[in-house]
């Protein structure tokens, strides 16, 4: 797996690669808008340049890059303001992708919001339809549904959920990534070696490892089938470090980028160092440096 971090762009987008370059990330995820507003800036030439500038100098193509997608956005919305201002908005986090040449777009599917699950869910499929095809077949970024933790009402919290929006949808784009503490809140146990063979498996047979793109690697700090979506730091939540090697040696799973989520808080800016030295110390030692380690 190739371990990388949600990393900040404060200063501009741009900065998350210096910011990888300390933290020994090897791929990125970062907004490229504001998570918790409908509007957002232009991104204009210069932006772009610098951005694809500072991936070049980690590796260019070889350093995977994800967007994470607005958390207003509920694609299973009923028709409405919510719902067309959700399309629109993944409309325009699928462009400013593209023009930054990022690879993915993870974006939560959405709720319920007192509708059945399963229109919810037609709901969603719909709407991506129609995403897809305004944006027509240019843009090469990717599309990943990601597992929810189950909260309140959002859909797609397990892996027959996330199959039907896929199969509705019927886009070649769309893919999926997995986040390690919201399988866990949604009852997911992969942290044992049972439990991870028997939670792979059912992957494989109700979607598809074609289909799974990326990972969210993060702790939880509440328990098995909490539905809760409360992140930990890596070994700083009920889960712990160790059960994170089995998806680390996993060769059905190398290449895929694993971006973590949740730093812990020193004094002064965010730092994922910690983190991913705890994942590749889990790591036979000639690994740790395939995985993307700088030493």
């Amino acid at each position: 797996m190739i371990l990388g971090a949600h990393e900040s762009a404060a200063g501009g987008c741009h900065r998350v690669f210096e910011r990888c370059a300390r933290d020994g990330a090897s791929a990125v995820q970062v907004w490229t808008r504001s998570s918790r507003q409908w509007a957002a800036p232009t991104l204009d030439d210069a932006q772009i340049a610098a951005f694809k500038k500072a991936r070049r100098a980690l590796g260019g193509k070889r350093f995977p890059t994800a967007a994470h997608a607005s958390y207003l956005i509920n694609l299973a919305a009923p028709p409405g303001e919510v719902r067309d201002r959700s399309v629109g908005a993944l409309i325009d986090e699928l462009q400013r992708a593209d023009a930054l040449g990022i690879d993915q777009v993870i974006v939560h599917p959405g709720a319920a919001m007192g509708q059945e699950r399963d229109v919810a869910l037609r709901r969603v499929g719909d709407a991506l339809v129609e995403i897809c095809r305004t944006v027509g077949a240019r843009p090469k970024v990717r599309l990943l549904l990601e597992l929810t933790a189950g909260q309140g009402s959002c859909v797609g919290c397990s892996f027959e959920e996330l199959a039907a929006m896929l199969e509705a949808a019927a886009d070649r784009r769309l893919g999926v990534c997995l986040d390690t503490q919201h399988m866990f809140a949604a009852g997911i146990d992969w942290t044992t070696a049972r439990g991870y063979a028997a939670t792979m498996e059912s992957f494989d047979r109700v979607i598809g490892l074609r289909h799974l793109e990326a990972f969210h690697l993060n702790d939880s700090k509440r328990p098995l089938g909490s539905r809760v979506d409360r992140h930990a730091p890596i070994g700083h939540g009920v889960i712990g470090v160790a059960p994170f090697k089995r998806l680390l040696v996993d060769e059905r799973l190398a290449e895929i980028p694993g971006y973590l989520e949740t730093p812990p808080l020193p004094d002064g800016e965010e730092s994922y160092a910690d983190g991913l030295q705890r994942l590749r110390a889990l790591l036979p030692r000639g690994a740790r440096t395939a995985s993307g380690g700088r030493s």
